[in-house]
């Protein structure tokens, strides 16, 4: 093999694809990278053997062939070149670099001992906004929950209709669901659960990426791939095993009626939530009143070590069901915390259920979000 590339343009590939490489014990191959060439490209790629990810780069091409090399090195003594072209030559299982006054060499292996990363083959792809689906994806992926005994919870639950996405994930004690609408319907559905790692993966690499995103689908395989500015051909490609098994019926945790509705500000929410998280001790308890006749929202939080805190928060209460007069229920304040922060506008609405049922954190003018977190029962 022998390519000659920007700088630019390898260090970008790079950084992308050494995500994955890492220390593996059982299998040292893993902790390397692959470039091989395919026609006027050079393709860069690397696998855990549950996720891979492939990059391509246009490159002057002056002699086809490829090489397994570790991923630490190669990317750590890449980033250090000055932004020149890069001469790649592949002779005897060691790979030559030579950059400005730079000539180095790093022992690699035979590419053919590299994993194949799989291919799939469907013919008709769903394709989504890039930066909408990330940020969807970004509302939710820290709600997954890693479960032996119940795999499915362990990863993110996406379903296609034909005019929206719904994203969601729990981990039983608070459940996160976003709704994308497609500007033009599709004509299949699909769902799978994807694995958080995946997940996480796809918003750093494409989170601030324009364009389109195409899904390839398999029994047990998804492809993502994001395509070239300058050409139709691919320039990464993300695919990632599925988690086999049924999603629980969640649809049944979200409630559809409430007692009452708090409309709040967001930032003096999170920030007395925070305030009260202070004294909160190792139980992380804090406590919400709600006095429907004053109109009044009480925090309390306090420790025996400690101290206590009392903190009264402005906003407007409704009471939906006619009944209630009085609501006082005790929320774990990290999931208030996290609730919170993956919220985009500056109103919330807070809609609670009595003393232990489930409470809704949703932003306020907008359907296609919603948080939900179950109450500390009273022991």
């Amino acid at each position: 093999m022998k390519v000659i590339i920007l700088k630019e343009n390898l260090n970008n590939g790079l950084n992308i694809v050494s995500r994955v490489a890492g220390k593996n014990l059982t299998l040292p191959i893993l902790n390397n990278i692959l470039l091989t060439t395919e026609g006027n490209f050079l393709s860069i790629s690397s696998t855990d053997l549950e996720l891979g990810i492939k990059y391509w780069s246009l490159g002057k091409i002056e002699r086809q062939g490829g090489l397994t090399v570790p991923a630490k090195i190669l990317s750590s003594f890449v980033n250090l070149l000055p932004e020149e072209k890069i001469a790649l030559e592949v002779k005897s299982q060691v790979l030559y670099i030579d950059c400005g006054n730079n000539k180095t060499q790093i022992k690699g292996l035979d590419a053919q001992e590299y994993p194949i990363i799989p291919k799939i083959e469907d013919d008709k792809p769903i394709e989504l906004n890039t930066l909408p689906f990330c940020e969807g994806i970004a509302q939710v992926v820290d709600f997954t929950a890693p479960n032996q005994t119940r795999p499915e919870l362990s990863g993110i639950y996406l379903r296609f209709q034909r005019d929206r996405a719904l994203l969601v994930a729990t981990d039983s004690f608070r459940l996160a669901e976003k709704t994308l609408y497609f500007e033009q319907k599709i004509d299949r559905e699909e769902s799978f659960i994807l694995p958080q790692k995946a997940a996480r993966e796809l918003v750093n690499i494409f989170s601030e990426r324009k364009g389109k995103l195409k899904l390839y689908f398999s029994p047990n395989q998804i492809l993502f791939e994001y395509p070239m500015s300058e050409t139709t051909h691919p320039q990464i490609q993300v695919v990632s095993r599925l988690i086999e098994g049924d999603y629980p019926d969640y649809q049944s945790i979200i409630p559809q009626k409430h007692d009452v509705q708090l409309s709040l500000s967001k930032n003096e929410f999170l920030n007395q939530v925070k305030a009260a998280s202070i004294f909160s001790g190792k139980s992380n308890e804090v406590k919400i009143k709600v006095n429907i006749k004053k109109q009044e929202i009480e925090m309390l939080s306090q420790s025996p070590e400690l101290g206590e805190n009392r903190s009264v928060l402005a906003g407007k209460v409704t009471d939906t069901s006619g009944k209630v007069k009085e609501i006082e229920t005790t929320f774990n304040y990290r999931f208030l915390v996290d609730g919170l922060l993956n919220i985009k506008s500056s109103k919330v609405l807070f809609e609670l259920n009595g003393e232990e049922g489930p409470a809704v954190l949703r932003p306020e003018g907008d359907t296609n979000y919603l948080y939900v977190v179950m109450p500390i029962k009273a022991t």
